[in-house]
């Protein structure tokens, strides 16, 4: 995806999603990353061209803001177009799968990159489904390429685990635990128990061989990555809190249907939420209460807020539209645009890469001719690491 090419963005409306913009700047893209970003007024294209092939893109005055972020989606697991052969996201004759890799079924040739890239989105953190009670590691990964190896800024960035009816109803149907809510989370303690275990012999015995079953818990045990807990209802919200708190570990709490309802409880917990699909239908009961006011009051309640399609359940080209909404229904345009950008990358745990516009970051750019949140804005281009990845022919930028 990186190569040496050179890019200079000049006359965009700066959105930085950091500590200042510009009305009227420019940045500059080197070896995949920003070195320069200021105003207008300090661009000099001999002193920043010089005899350097440096690619120009006059934005005119179009908004320029970091790539969007995909915080929880199953893009090119679960593949369009192809059926149950495109289907790879539940690995559903077995419970406990902390082993399996996203990175080992994504996709990247599934349709959705280019909606995802045409869009704005330029990264997206993908990974299992939610029909087992650990499911496996999830990726986060920019959205253009060929090759996920390629495509990868941190994998593994989760682990997949899941409370509610979808492990109850693929295992209850095929009379094996879980069968109920209180199985999913005495099996899910039995396994961390389990995990602590090996640790514990790992750190007394350093030349023992590693058990692969059990060696992809480490970085969960030792805080280098969250939980992914899929969470709607909010008894199982805050079950997940209690058996985090239990083991000491991070998590985020996907989807977070009522998480509205237990604010008081979530503020004390201090657990991020990815809030969403919310476009999508109410077709089981533990989402009945779903609504995108969700995230707007669990943002205002000082919550670090991030807001997901959860692809494919509702399409990852709408996700700038699910941030829109929230904001019709309330979250602040501040909170809407951070729950797109630098919100999913500090939950996702890249903000040192991605989520803002900053000198030493990825040039992860997307330029609209509008606000993304609206539905009429289009986007002129989408730029990864420098290079331009999906651009609007009559826009007229180059």
């Amino acid at each position: 995806m990186r190569d040496d090419g050179m890019l200079a963005i000049i006359h965009g409306n700066i959105r930085t999603m950091a500590e200042r913009d510009y009305p009227d700047g420019y940045l500059t893209i080197e070896r995949g990353r920003i070195t320069e970003i200021g105003d207008m007024a300090q661009y000099s294209v001999e002193r920043l061209t010089g005899d350097r092939d440096m690619r120009i893109l006059n934005a005119r005055g179009n908004l320029v803001m970091p790539g969007l972020i995909e915080a929880h989606c199953h893009m090119g697991i679960t593949e369009e177009k192809k059926g149950r052969e495109g289907d790879d996201c539940n690995e559903t004759v077995n419970p406990i799968t902390p082993y399996l890799r996203a990175i080992d079924a994504i996709n990247p040739m599934d349709d959705a990159f280019h909606d995802a890239l045409k869009a704005g989105i330029t990264a997206a953190m993908i990974g299992p489904g939610s029909s087992n009670v650990v499911g496996g590691q999830f990726a986060f990964v920019k959205t253009h390429g060929r090759c996920i190896d390629r495509m990868v800024l941190k994998a593994p960035a989760a682990m997949k685990v899941a409370f509610g009816e979808n492990p109850k109803t693929n295992y209850a149907e095929q009379n094996v635990s879980p069968a109920t809510r209180m199985s999913i989370a005495a099996m899910l303690r039995e396994e961390l128990e389990k995990a602590q275990e090996y640790r514990r012999r790992m750190q007394d015995e350093p030349d023992a061989p590693p058990d692969f079953r059990y060696a992809c818990w480490l970085p969960v045990l030792d805080g280098e990555i969250p939980l992914k807990a899929h969470v709607h209802r909010a008894d199982d919200i805050l079950t997940a809190v209690r058996i985090a708190k239990e083991f000491g570990l991070r998590m985020t709490l996907d989807h977070c249907s009522e998480g509205h309802l237990i604010i008081e409880e979530l503020k004390e917990a201090g657990f991020p939420a990815i809030v969403g699909p919310d476009m999508a239908s109410r077709n089981k009961i533990e989402v009945r209460n779903m609504a995108f006011k969700t995230a707007g009051q669990l943002s205002a309640n000082g919550i670090l807020t991030a807001v997901t399609t959860d692809h494919p359940v509702s399409k990852i080209q709408f996700l700038p539209i699910c941030a829109g909404l929230a904001v019709k229904e309330g979250m602040s345009l501040e909170d809407g645009f951070r729950a797109i950008t630098i919100n999913p990358a500090q939950i996702c745990g890249v903000d040192e890469r991605v989520g803002s516009l900053a000198v030493g970051k990825d040039g992860d750019v997307a330029i609209f001719d509008g606000n993304p949140m609206e539905v009429f804005t289009r986007t002129l281009c989408t730029v990864i690491e420098g290079n331009i990845v999906y651009y609007d022919e009559e826009c007229g930028l180059l």
